[in-house]
């Protein structure tokens, strides 16, 4: 006899952000009452206002407290979303062991599949084809990948390409396998030049049913991290969908899992032939494209099996509704192009995209946005840099993407650089228009940077506005404003710019001015129509056009920033902790000899000499949280000869 359903009637969420929100809002739509939980950097955090109660913890990886706020807020199940604790068997188990719900698998499903290594004997025994393994100068050859064998999100992975690169790159897959899972046993796999990166979402009860809903493709992807993601693949036929479908229901049966997952795959473009990556026994941060084109609720439906309900579908009715294509694109708090450094800082303004503001087709499109930024937010190093994410869905790919370039363009974050305008330039690409970015694309690929001309114009038309104090002028809160003569004005940004309002003219060139409200200004510049986001004040102006920030600082202001250019100084290119201190002062360097490495949000980074020298400084040290620009170390290159007379 099967056992009745046990409903839930409060539910904790062991996870902050977007994701938090995401899961409380359908909980609550279930009529579940929530709890959320919170670190010190969080009192205030947007999730924390939207659970019905909130307990502050020390950290969102402590167990023990975690557990202690579920039994202490009657909490019937546990949502550790994805990140964090979302793949740990010990919350697993101590939630069972209080006798609380984990909405998720057991912990032993947990165990297995989170080991890559064991995955790979999963997926043998279900009849999953898998990646060739080997080791580097083995008959197989370069190139190969040298990955973590527990955890994922790209930590812990290298690619090597010859046998002098193999002992560093090891030891940087280490490295971070150890800091990140705690576990630095590697994988030696065969590296696919041209591949695609395939995923299949699966759903599970605990009556023996398992049903996938179609796939997704996640192959715009730099440094093995996800950037873009869309569902359906659009390079994937039915012959196709039929083989990677049964594969990833195969295994998940074959593991006996229980909820929402997802089983990744690489498909060789050489060859046509796919191979199994592994399985994530968590809710994916990608999630929201399956659901626009399935119509259904990732979240709900894993806590109706949490509940022990059974999914009452068969696979044709999962499937058959599907509709469209959707796209979704991650936001994140880096500089796309400047090395893809992390960033943080104050979200000074920020301006999410609601419904399309153009047609696209003759159907309509719908955007949908997951995030936890608002005005005034501190965005720190000590988190994810996902910011948000921007989805869309349209009747078709072509609709869908270029609904996705008008959602970015209305995107803006000022404050702080985010990856957005690198985001539109790529959606807007020829070859991601034509599904011809595979996964090792952007590793080499150049994205062309918005160019500075158009917001500096109209960051010099809003200039102009408050100095010649328009009483209808929407800027004039946060800028300067004094007694200003309607003659043509001269503008002082990172360079001068000449504004004749009368006229309409910027630096010469016509304008014609639609609407400005709410920092929002749409301008007409030479013919072409424009839409920015400003701050303009006294000494700086902050503009975000086509996604990008474009900063403007007055040329006299300039000095009081940043080390002197050929000083000899390395400063901390992005905010973040020390990893190593690999030389000190009085030490003799080459020029490129790597000096320490800094490690924020995921990335590792090696500072290096600017030129061959001696050391005359050393701030960092190892463990020690820096700041954007503090300076690190300085190289003192030796004296010109002297000329021979």
């Amino acid at each position: 006899m099967r056992p009745e359903p046990e409903p839930i009637h409060t539910l904790l969420v062991a996870n902050r952000g977007e994701i938090a929100l995401r899961v409380i809002r359908s909980a609550h739509r279930l009529g579940m009452r929530t709890v959320a939980v919170f670190t010190d950097l969080d009192a205030d955090a947007p999730h924390v206002r939207a659970a019905t109660e909130a307990v502050r913890i020390p950290s969102y990886l402590d167990v023990d407290a975690i557990v202690a706020a579920a039994r202490d807020n009657d909490a019937d199940a546990v949502h550790p979303g994805y990140g964090f604790l979302s793949e740990r068997a010990e919350l697993a188990r101590a939630l069972q062991a209080a006798g609380i719900r984990l909405v998720g698998p057991s912990a032993e499903v947990i165990d297995l599949m989170g080991r890559k290594d064991a995955a790979r004997e999963v997926a043998l025994a279900a009849g999953v084809p898998v990646v060739p393994q080997g080791e580097p100068g083995s008959p197989g050859g370069f190139p190969v990948l040298v990955k973590a064998a527990s955890g994922g999100g790209g930590k812990g992975m290298r690619i090597v390409r010859a046998a002098e690169e193999c002992d560093a790159a090891v030891a940087a897959a280490r490295r971070e396998a150890q800091a990140a899972f705690g576990d630095d046993t590697l994988l030696v796999e065969k590296y696919v030049e041209h591949g695609r990166h395939l995923e299949v979402q699966v759903l599970a009860d605990t009556h023996g049913n398992v049903f996938h809903l179609w796939e997704r493709d996640c192959s715009a992807q730099r440094r093995h991290q996800k950037v873009l993601e869309e569902a359906p693949g659009p390079t994937v036929d039915a012959f196709l969908r039929h083989r990677l479908t049964t594969a990833a229901v195969e295994l998940a049966r074959q593991v006996g899992y229980v909820g929402a997952g997802t089983v990744e795959f690489l498909l060789d473009a050489d060859t046509g032939e796919f191979y199994f990556l592994e399985m994530n026994t968590r809710l994916q941060v990608e999630h929201p494209v399956t659901e626009a084109v399935t119509g259904t609720d990732l979240v709900a439906l894993q806590l109706r099996v949490a509940a022990g309900e059974e999914l009452d579908y068969t696979q044709d009715e999962l499937v058959r509704g599907m509709q469209g294509h959707a796209i979704e694109a991650r936001v994140y708090a880096e500089d796309a192009f400047g090395g893809f450094l992390p960033q943080a800082g104050t979200a000074l303004i920020v301006r999410w995209p609601g419904p399309p503001e153009v047609a696209t087709s003759a159907e309509a499109t719908t955007v949908r946005v997951h995030h936890a930024l608002e005005d005034g937010q501190v965005v720190s190093t000590a988190y994810d840099p996902m910011l948000g994410k921007v989805i869309v869905h349209g009747p078709d790919r072509e609709s869908a993407r270029r609904a996705l370039v008008d959602a970015l363009d209305r995107t803006a974050i000022l404050g702080l650089t985010t990856n957005t305008g690198f985001l539109r330039a790529l959606v807007a690409s020829e070859e991601f228009r034509d599904a011809a970015v595979d996964t090792a694309w952007l590793d080499t690929a150049q994205i062309p940077e918005p160019a500075a001309d158009v917001p500096r114009l109209m960051a010099a038309w809003v200039a102009a506005m408050l100095l010649a104090g328009d009483p209808g002028d929407p800027f004039r809160a946060d800028g300067w404003r004094s007694a200003g003569d309607p003659a043509p004005v001269r503008v002082e940004l990172d360079r001068p710019v000449l504004v004749d309002r009368a006229r309409g003219t910027v630096d010469g060139v016509p304008v014609h001015q639609h609407s400005a409200a709410d920092h929002v200004l749409v301008l007409t510049v030479d013919g072409r129509r424009h839409r920015a986001v400003l701050n303009v004040q006294p000494h700086v102006a902050e503009v975000v056009h086509l996604g990008q920030r474009f900063v403007f600082r007055r040329p006299d202001v300039l000095a009081d920033h940043g080390p002197v250019v050929g000083d000899g100084t390395v400063a901390a290119p992005m905010p973040g902790t020390v990893l190593e201190v690999a030389v000190a002062a009085g030490d003799v360097v080459t020029e490129g000899q790597a000096l320490g490495m800094m490690e924020a949000m995921k990335m590792e980074l090696t500072l290096r000499a600017p030129y061959a020298g001696t050391v005359t400084l050393v701030e960092a040290a190892a463990g020690r949280q820096v700041p954007l620009g503090a300076a690190l170390f300085r190289v003192e290159a030796p004296p010109a000869p002297e000329a021979t007379p």
